[in-house]
């Protein structure tokens, strides 16, 4: 889901959207991280996340997974690339922030992989690279090479965990998704949205020498206070970015509104039943 990793660039073509990156991360991490909890909470108890794990964050964002991870008692490390993202996590994760129980082992770090390495340290024995991929054409280019850089200061046999989207017949918010597709095809970037397919995961991990262990699907329902809320939130992924990119950004609060429509309860929330897909794999 996060522009971070891997979809930290705009599109080439056009004119970047002005973006207030501080409001988007605000809204990344008030409104839309949480929609994954159940993927975070599916994956961290089905590898029996503990005191002996030490987790790699890959493209952490706001750092709600290491959040959690930290509280089953797991040495956390993050990175990301957004230093808006960072800030918040670095907040979230502080010892001292009232309602944590992160360890004091806890480190963020700006940049990539390789920026994480210290010498002597253990491996770490998960990696998780919890952005959601297969919703973006090309979104899983850049991931094959950010696992290769994370691969060599993971322990052998090291469990590395890719998510995506899962069919769009089982994703509410792929018909939403659609408006990123249909503002952005003047551009014909590569960072416009189409369905996601079966082997997405599975290519991934191959492309970078990973050996699928196991695979599991999750309900993660996005749901909102309120239509605006629904666009903060959605547009707060950079899914719209290369709409925005291509028109502006009235013009995709407005066909995103639209588009929410038939969502919105009569309390006027908006609920989005989906599913969502991860892959566990193995370090060789």
């Amino acid at each position: 889901m996060t522009p971070t990793l891997v979809r930290q660039h705009l599109p080439h073509a056009g004119a970047a959207p002005r973006v207030d990156l501080r409001a988007r991360a605000r809204d990344w991490s008030e409104i839309q991280e949480r929609m994954l909890v159940p993927l975070y909470e599916a994956v961290y108890e089905r590898l029996d996340v503990g005191s002996a794990t030490r987790l790699l964050g890959l493209g952490c964002g706001s750092g709600l997974s290491l959040l959690m991870a930290a509280a089953r008692g797991a040495a956390v490390t993050g990175v990301d690339a957004s230093p808006e993202r960072m800030a918040l996590a670095r907040e979230r994760l502080r010892p001292e922030a009232a309602g944590t129980r992160a360890r004091p082992e806890a480190r963020l770090v700006d940049g990539s992989p390789r920026d994480t390495a210290e010498p002597g340290a253990p491996g770490y024995t998960l990696v998780t690279a919890f952005e959601p991929i297969g919703c973006l054409a090309g979104d899983s280019d850049g991931l094959a090479g950010v696992l290769a850089e994370a691969m060599p200061l993971a322990r052998r046999g090291a469990a590395v965990v890719l998510a995506g989207w899962g069919p769009p017949e089982r994703c509410a918010t792929a018909s939403v998704l659609r408006v990123a597709t249909k503002l952005a095809e003047p551009l014909r970037t590569s960072g416009s949205w189409r369905p996601a397919c079966r082997d997405d995961l599975e290519d991934v991990a191959h492309r970078a020498g990973l050996r699928p262990d196991g695979s599991g699907r999750v309900a993660c329902p996005f749901g909102y206070a309120d239509v605006d809320s629904a666009v903060r939130g959605l547009k707060s992924t950079g899914l719209f970015d290369a709409a925005m990119t291509a028109t502006d950004q009235a013009q995709v609060d407005k066909e995103l509104t639209e588009a929410l429509h038939p969502h919105q309860r009569q309390d006027g929330t908006v609920w989005m039943p989906n599913v969502f897909r991860y892959l566990i794999a193995r370090t060789p």
